[in-house]
């Protein structure tokens, strides 16, 4: 699983980013000031570092530039000038997200990176459930099951976004596309088919007057 370190003085925003993060499989560790970053970079191998720029200590920009390049950076900044972006892409920075930010946009940003950097989730394995998502393919008890691509970019979008409750719209919006016009009815029929296929009824839970979530007890 990817290894992200978490650079942010505020705790509960920390907080936050490590938790969700970690539901959905990733494995975290956090500092809250750029004094500490050096010394953690030496004691672990991270895939990736989320970097506020305003810290503490010694600041994003300061940290970026020891980095140079060896590690990923994608800054998560209050700091939204277009001169303080450029700044920071200039610096080396993978991506450049402005607080506040959607959590679901942080995981996918994340996972962009990851996929140029090939660091991304090859496959998941749930109980008898083997989801390719490197060749987009599913096995059930070792045997290849046949699902349609838009099948097949439900499941990776439930996967990838396990544990937490997504609503019919954000369904809609990830695995069909934004200009997607159907009814949000057609994401039922689909789950069921899903859960029908998996024997996963009890693995895609119906969330109240809501959507749906994969749980994967971690």
């Amino acid at each position: 699983m990817p290894h992200i370190l978490i650079v942010e003085d505020d705790r509960p925003i920390n907080s936050l980013i490590k938790k969700n993060l970690e539901l959905v499989g990733h494995s975290c560790i956090s500092v809250f000031d750029g004094d500490a970053v050096n010394e953690t970079i030496k004691n672990n191998n991270f895939d990736l570092i989320l970097l506020d720029i305003m810290l503490p200590g010694r600041d994003g920009f300061e940290i970026i530039q020891d980095i140079q390049g060896k590690i990923p950076v994608i800054f998560i900044t209050a700091r939204g000038a277009v001169h303080d972006k450029v700044t920071g892409l200039r610096h080396g920075a993978d991506d450049y997200i402005v607080k506040p930010f959607d959590m679901l946009e942080l995981t996918a940003r994340i996972e962009s990176v990851l996929r140029r950097t090939q660091k991304e989730e090859k496959s998941f394995k749930l109980g008898d459930v083997t989801v390719d998502l490197a060749g987009r393919q599913i096995y059930y008890n070792n045997a290849l099951v046949d699902f349609t691509p838009q099948e097949f970019a439900l499941i990776e979008t439930l996967v990838k976004n396990r544990n937490i409750a997504l609503s019919r719209d954000k369904l809609l919006e990830i695995a069909w596309g934004y200009d997607y016009g159907g009814d949000t009815r057609t994401v039922d029929v689909h789950i069921h088919s899903i859960r029908k296929k998996l024997s996963w009824e009890k693995v895609i839970k119906t969330v109240y007057k809501l959507g749906y979530r994969l749980e994967d007890k971690l």
